[in-house]
């Protein structure tokens, strides 16, 4: 123990000295400096930057109430949305077939459903605001220029009110003709339906689509939007729920480019003929009503 003593005693005593030691100690003249630091990629700096300059979420307000819903076999989504102080709601780009569960969600939560909206006419599937309208008596909603029948046909700058919550419409053509829109602006978000997607776009190569129009009103309308908005679309393909106005400025492959880059896309797509479209159209024409499922 004594032995042991003495040799810690020792340690202690030469400890200032290799101090000392290690601190005047050079560098080799050849090694270069930037060898003893860690290496930091151009990537990485990029990812840091674009996560610090992400805009802030808004928070939806304690009484707006939000529920994305989805339809497996047109990848459709629809958004049940209410004001849980009156409990009235409204859903957007109803599904044919989900119908029957949309209307039981929404007595289940005690809601009354006021409008079912259509973003558009769409080729894909048949909306459910027909049969929603027999299950629970609210008013079908389109654009006018859709040249679909409706309780209730609405232009650019129409209000469209539920509680005390109201949803801004602007017109957004270029998908089809009677492409809208739908902005709340206190709880900071937009449904965009076929004309924005997550990284991605509706085609324009039918009913009265235009890649001119769509480039334009994107652009002019919905980028101009702050860029914390969240983008609700009508549809996506790879499991993704929501992108932001802020993302899709930076990284859509189609929308970052020129017009004339863009229309020269959109025109090369060759895509496929819609396999609904034949049936969706001819029945949302005339909000779905004469092709409602038996009981």
């Amino acid at each position: 123990m004594r032995i042991a003593s003495v040799s810690l005693l020792s340690a202690f005593v030469r400890l200032p000295s290799l101090i000392r030691a290690s601190a005047t100690a050079k560098l080799p003249a050849s090694a270069p400096i930037k060898s003893y630091c860690a290496a930091i990629s151009p990537g990485s700096l990029h990812s840091q930057s674009a996560v610090m300059s992400l805009p802030e979420r808004k928070p939806f307000s304690a009484d707006f109430f939000f529920r994305q819903l989805f339809d497996t076999e047109s990848s459709t989504y629809s958004y049940l949305l209410a004001d849980t102080s009156s409990g009235e709601a409204v859903i957007i780009d109803p599904v044919l077939e989900q119908a029957k569960r949309d209307a039981q969600l929404v007595k289940d939560l005690g809601f009354k459903l006021k409008y079912a909206i259509n973003t558009h006419m769409h080729a894909d599937h048949i909306t459910g605001s027909g049969w929603l309208r027999q299950l629970t008596g609210c008013q079908s909603v389109i654009a006018a220029a859709s040249g679909a029948k409706a309780d209730r046909h609405i232009a650019e700058g129409d209000r469209i009110d539920f509680g005390r919550h109201s949803i801004d419409t602007l017109a957004t053509p270029g998908h089809t003709n009677g492409c809208m829109s739908y902005v709340i602006k206190e709880q900071g978000c937009v449904f965009t339906g076929d004309t924005l997607l997550i990284r991605g776009c509706g085609r324009t190569d039918f009913q009265e689509g235009s890649p001119k129009s769509l480039y334009e009103n994107v652009h002019a309308k919905i980028f101009s939007l702050p860029e914390n908005f969240r983008i609700y679309p009508a549809h996506d393909y790879k499991g993704q729920l929501e992108s932001s106005v802020w993302e899709e400025k930076r990284y859509n492959p189609r929308l970052t480019k020129t017009l004339e880059q863009f229309i020269e896309i959109m025109e090369n797509l060759n895509l496929p003929y819609p396999k609904k479209i034949d049936a969706s159209l001819p029945a949302n024409r005339e909000c779905g009503v004469y092709d409602i499922p038996k009981e």
